[in-house]
């Protein structure tokens, strides 16, 4: 069983503080032969981190104090996301206020799409994908993934740390991957591994944006979405790509949860219950019977 911490702060005043109690409670150590650092926040659209479903730019700029204190201050450190069908960085960097974090703490913006790539064969769930891999993912020592809690539709159903990291394929029109989204989220994960994944739960969307103050942390991806899910109130048996990953390797689907008790989260998040489910039902089929109604 892997390590998950759960660490409840009061205000943004605490973050970082927050940040390294979740990491002592994992028994995480920094290196200090560190020298090239990626960070991978969650910027799926152009919503405001208010919204609880991109990642607080405050968040990361407290997590960048605290690795320069932690490895080096010159250390390098490259914040990285890619183009998806419906989202371009050079619009999300600027509009979700990572141009001036970038500026105001001499770190690089990396759009994936854009960096030198190489060219990748991997099998997930006996299926073959060519993938490309970043340059900077493959440079980096040090590679931290921070994520959101989110509810998807089906087949997903949960987006945190795995879901997360399928963000850091190059290739922007990912809708082409929606036919197999559970392998090609595994797939991503075999051949970009993360090394830490730590939760930006200060505010959450669930089924509306609430200030949940958590942080949570694991070297384990697989647990920490196992987790994720608990809270989210989704069993996590049900997450295809979570077993697949589990099978294929990336990590336990079992956890030992540190700190507060992860039964108080579970209390305080906005969790989907029943009606919201049958609404969510009752949409997707609206959609499911558009879509065919077209194509008669």
């Amino acid at each position: 069983m892997s390590l998950v911490s759960l660490v409840k702060i009061k205000s943004e005043t605490e973050i970082k503080k927050g940040i390294q109690e979740a990491l002592d409670l994992i028994q995480y150590s920094w290196s200090t032969s560190i020298e090239n650092v990626v960070i991978k926040p969650n910027l799926c659209y152009y919503w405001d981190y208010t919204t609880g479903q991109t990642t607080n730019p405050r968040f990361i700029a407290k997590l960048i104090e605290l690795i320069r204190e932690k490895v080096s201050p010159n250390v390098n450190i490259s914040i990285v996301e890619s183009d998806a069908s419906a989202m371009k960085c050079k619009y999300v960097f600027k509009m979700l206020g990572y141009e001036k974090l970038a500026e105001n703490y001499n770190v690089k913006l990396v759009n994936l799409s854009r960096d030198q790539s190489e060219t990748t064969e991997v099998v997930a769930g006996k299926q073959s994908f060519t993938l490309m891999i970043p340059a900077t993912i493959q440079k980096a020592d040090l590679k931290i993934n921070v994520p959101k809690i989110k509810y998807m539709m089906e087949p997903v159903k949960l987006t945190c740390a795995l879901k997360n990291i399928f963000g850091c394929n190059p290739y922007p029109k990912k809708y082409r991957y929606h036919s197999c989204i559970e392998k090609a989220i595994v797939a991503v994960n075999k051949v970009m591994k993360f090394d830490l994944h730590i939760i930006d739960g200060i505010i959450v969307s669930g089924t509306h944006p609430c200030k949940l103050g958590l942080i949570m942390a694991s070297t384990d991806p697989v647990a920490i979405d196992t987790a994720a899910a608990d809270i989210a109130g989704i069993n996590p048996n049900t997450v295809k790509y979570l077993q697949l990953a589990k099978n294929e390797g990336l990590g336990n689907n079992t956890y030992i949860p540190k700190g507060i008790p992860i039964s108080q989260i579970i209390r305080e998040y906005p969790r989907r219950n029943i009606k919201e489910k049958l609404r969510n039902n009752a949409y997707k089929l609206l959609i499911r019977v558009g879509l065919s109604k077209r194509l008669e």
